[in-house]
């Protein structure tokens, strides 16, 4: 006889109602005692339950939720899985839980978690404590407006000194303690607070003097309730080390009350001593050179607000030692890592340039900085002008950062890939590296970047594209593309195609990255009829609008990629017509824009649309439109007349071109060539010219035209 089947624990569970398993997963929590990853499950399983509730709420305001089940036991339970002294994973499984719980919980949440917070801190006790401090951090960056209101609590913020100045210390309350800080310190008014309240005793825990510690003494203070580990009366160097992160970012984002506060110490002859922003920073470039991997963490977050300031990024980009152990750091980071995320943040501090302003933006800032001031003008820092970041570029990239920067590309979150984008960004600036970051897989990583990042990424995707721009104008498309590289050159074109028009959600009009991305199709056009044709489809009426721009050096740069498009059939049918009347009509509005661009002001732009019509005019449709236009005479001999010999030979072609043209047509060109006195300026043109290919074309030119 078959033994009977016995169900287990997972099977019981889907047996249950939706609140019956919660009632059974809480029980096992509050029970405890279980292995991590069946700790994990049990949360993952109440994550889930209460996702759905909320799901279910929205559909339908008659359910029933769950959550009225939870109540302050509960609550503590789910809140007890965030302690420090729990395991990372199970940490992390908790913060989960907790955030499903505020948000199918709404106003009771809110109303949970200053109860259960002020009801620890009430207690008095080490453990409560730890546990306060500990939910606080964890909870901060899920529900920020809930957890400020509650940290900036009147009399709160006052209590934390006293217990962090004890004689006898607990190091983990100490560090709970100041993990619920450094996550505050992220908001605005909560970072006003702890300016005003806990400045004083951080600055004490950083520059702790160990001459006069003592020996680890096991003892407790009379008023404190001590359960478990006895402390002692130093703090520990992981303390003065999140306590200086904390101060990093206090110093690095000055908080109106300390500019204040800067600002009527101003004159007096005793100001009290602070550590400034250069002091914390050499302790991080310190930690970092040390290289100790239970620091990394606090060395590099508070080096990523420490180089938000010009003294800090210089000291920083000069020592080869620090890149390049930061290299190491980043490449060793985790995808979607704190840690990655914090390195990836010094590199692009090092890198990033300052904004381009208009004259009238300046005008305003100036105006802005002198109010702010209280009547003294801001100079702008030389430290963050062009040459010092171009220099900071250089030693960046020499850390030999950009293949780490490759490498996390392929599995970084959307966050990482922005500020990836941008540090390639910062270093294309840089015209001598371009070449270098091709071959290191820029290119490649950019093109994967801007198709990855969904259109909501805008504004990365932007400058992905800018980026992408700057290195191929600077690279032989050959190489970046060439050999077994599985990315086609056609790849870059859509986009190169995106950033042609300037960016409608700029308060500005920006019109760099038009005449970059105009400049790098340019290049990727000089190579062959499929790039150029794929060029054509991908981007033509976005190429052709900027014909026309009120800026000369973008104009100049669509003529010449037009230039180079011409020599595609692709690009001869927009010229030349396709034979039915509206592909007709465009081709002579075209051609009409061409030759008014070649009698421009601007001799780059006349060169280039003499080159396009020199191309052009191997062909007899194009030749007859032409011919029909009013001035093309004296616009081309205009051209022959040029002082430079590169535009003499454009119009001497496009003469040559239309003159020898079999029947009719060249007939009737020539007739116009000669009403204009062409050939007199053709005979002048092959006396000025030194170039015997320029003297070749003219002369048969002026034999055809003397001959008939």
């Amino acid at each position: 006889m078959d033994e009977a089947h016995v169900a287990t624990p997972q099977e019981e569970l889907v047996k249950l109602s939706r609140v019956e398993q919660a009632q059974l997963i809480l029980a096992r929590l509050m029970e405890g005692g279980q292995e991590d990853d069946e700790t994990c499950r049990a949360l993952d399983k109440l994550t889930k339950l209460l996702n759905d509730d909320t799901e279910a709420l929205k559909r339908d305001k008659t359910h029933e939720p769950i959550v009225d089940i939870i109540d302050d036991v509960c609550v503590d339970t789910i809140f007890g899985y965030l302690d420090m002294r729990q395991a990372e994973i199970v940490r992390g499984h908790g913060t989960l839980t907790a955030s499903a719980f505020f948000n199918a919980a709404g106003e009771k949440g809110s109303g949970a978690l200053p109860h259960f917070f002020f009801e620890r801190i009430k207690r008095g006790t080490y453990d409560d404590y730890i546990l306060a401090f500990c939910v606080a951090a964890a909870v901060f960056p899920i529900v920020p407006g809930m957890t400020s209101d509650m940290f900036l609590t009147e009399g709160f913020l006052p209590s934390l000194g006293p217990l962090m100045r004890r004689k006898w210390k607990s190091r983990k309350v100490e560090t709970a303690c100041l993990e619920m800080l450094n996550a505050a310190s992220m908001n605005s008014q909560c970072r006003e607070a702890i300016v005003k309240y806990c400045t004083e005793w951080l600055e004490e825990i950083v520059d702790q003097d160990p001459a006069e510690l003592d020996t680890a003494v096991h003892h407790a203070d009379a008023g404190v309730d001590i359960q478990g580990s006895i402390a002692m009366k130093r703090h520990s160097e992981a303390v003065q080390n999140l306590a200086a992160v904390i101060l990093a970012k206090l110093r690095a984002v000055p908080s109106a009350q300390a500019s204040t506060a800067a600002a009527g110490l101003e004159g007096t002859r005793i100001q009290p001593a602070i550590t400034s922003i250069e002091d914390l920073s050499k302790k991080f470039t310190n930690m970092i050179l040390t290289n100790a991997e239970h620091e990394r963490q606090h060395s590099v977050e508070g080096l990523a607000y420490a180089t938000i300031q010009p003294t800090v990024k210089e000291e920083v980009a000069n020592d080869k030692q620090v890149l390049q152990n930061l290299v190491k750091i980043l490449a060793q980071s985790p995808p979607k890592s704190p840690l990655t995320y914090g390195t990836l943040s010094i590199f692009l501090n090092l890198t990033r340039y300052q904004p381009n302003q208009s004259e009238e933006e300046k005008r305003i800032n100036q105006l802005k900085a002198y109010t702010n001031a209280a009547g003294k003008l801001a100079a702008p820092n030389p430290l963050n002008d062009h040459s010092h970041v171009s220099t900071r570029c250089k030693a960046v990239f020499e850390s030999n950062v950009v293949p780490v920067l490759v490498t996390h590309s392929r599995n970084g979150s959307a966050a990482s890939l922005s500020i990836i984008i941008s540090i390639i960004h910062a270093l294309a600036v840089t015209t001598s590296i371009r070449g270098p970051l091709a071959q290191q897989g820029a290119v490649i990583l950019l093109i994967a970047a801007w198709t990855a990042l969904p259109e909501a990424e805008a504004p990365a995707k932007r400058t992905a594209a800018q980026a992408l721009a700057r290195i191929l104008i600077s690279t032989n498309p050959s190489l970046v593309f060439g050999g077994t590289r599985a990315c086609p050159q056609t790849s870059a074109i859509r986009p190169l195609a995106s950033i042609i028009p300037p960016d409608p959600a700029a308060e500005t009009r920006d019109l760099l990255p038009s005449f970059e991305t105009l400049m790098a199709l340019t290049n990727l056009a000089s190579t062959d009829d499929d790039t150029r044709s794929a060029i054509i489809r991908a981007a033509w009426p976005q190429i052709e609008d900027q014909l026309l721009s009120s800026n000369n050096l973008v104009s100049k740069a669509a003529v010449e990629l037009i230039c180079n498009l011409v020599q595609s059939p692709s690009g001869i049918e927009l010229y030349a017509g396709s034979g039915d009347a509206a592909s007709d009509g465009a081709a002579r509005n075209r051609l009409n824009i061409l030759l008014a661009l070649a009698d421009a002001e601007d001799e780059g732009t006349r060169s280039a649309a003499g080159g396009a019509l020199a191309s052009l005019t191997s062909y007899e449709p194009v030749i007859k439109s032409i011919l029909s236009r009013e001035r093309w005479v004296q616009v081309v001999l205009g051209l022959c007349s040029e002082d430079n010999e590169d535009l003499r030979h454009r119009g001497v072609f496009v003469v040559y071109n239309v003159v020898a043209c079999d029947g009719e047509t060249g007939k009737k060109a020539i007739e116009m060539v000669k009403a204009e006195n062409g050939i007199e300026i053709l005979k002048e043109c092959a006396k000025k010219t030194r170039r015997p290919e320029v003297v070749e074309v003219a002369v048969t030119a002026l034999k055809i035209l003397l001959e008939s």
